[in-house]
């Protein structure tokens, strides 16, 4: 016996992060009682998302170009680079209006015990960003073991490159994620960065 199409719209639902059974049959039954048109749009956007989505080959943020929309900004402050672990990260920064700077995506953080070493993250284009006249780099990796570790590694791998070395302010609570925080408290931590 087949599932019916609102149970499998259920149980596909339920495959996104966060989105239990009880959501997942809220969703399915407003994306039923939603105009055809606004219910296809969302259909068209993920299709297109999973076309169309690609790293930008400066920053490694997601692009359906080869340059995403901030690298590609002529205006914005090219002499500072702000370091997150996952292109996630950079909208929750964005939100805060605070950053005019670059960003790098380091898709992922040094992590030994899980295996992973730098060879795993996206260092070695850093270095290579920051020797092209950039003053400062801001390491906004998330506060908890991971994250500081990353850091640290960064931290010690720009040693050579004449370079300020900042840490975002732990205006967020330790063991958290960047992606969870409001935009006033990572505003602040922003605002609060200090050299390492």
């Amino acid at each position: 016996m087949s599932k019916g199409i609102i149970e499998t719209l259920i149980e596909e639902l339920t495959k996104l992060p966060g989105i239990g059974r009880k959501t997942a049959q809220r969703l399915a039954f407003y994306i039923l009682s939603m105009p055809d048109e606004e219910a296809k749009a969302i259909g068209r956007a993920i299709i297109e998302v999973k076309e169309k989505a690609r790293f930008c080959k400066e920053c490694f943020n997601i692009t359906a170009e080869e340059l995403c929309h901030i690298c590609s900004d002529p205006l914005r402050d090219r002499t500072r680079i702000c370091v997150v672990e996952e292109p996630g990260d950079i909208s929750v920064i964005e939100r805060t209006g605070v950053f005019k700077g670059l960003y790098h995506v380091l898709l992922g953080t040094i992590s030994p015990l899980d295996g992973g070493g730098p060879e795993g993250v996206k260092m070695k284009e850093l270095l290579a960003r920051v020797s092209h006249g950039v003053e400062e780099v801001i390491i906004a990796t998330n506060p908890n073991t991971r994250g500081e570790l990353t850091a640290q590694y960064i931290r010690e791998a720009l040693k050579p490159y004449n370079v300020k070395v900042t840490r975002i302010a732990y205006g967020l609570p330790m063991g958290s994620d960047i992606e969870f925080a409001d935009e006033v408290t990572l505003g602040k931590a922003l605002e609060g960065r200090r050299e390492i």
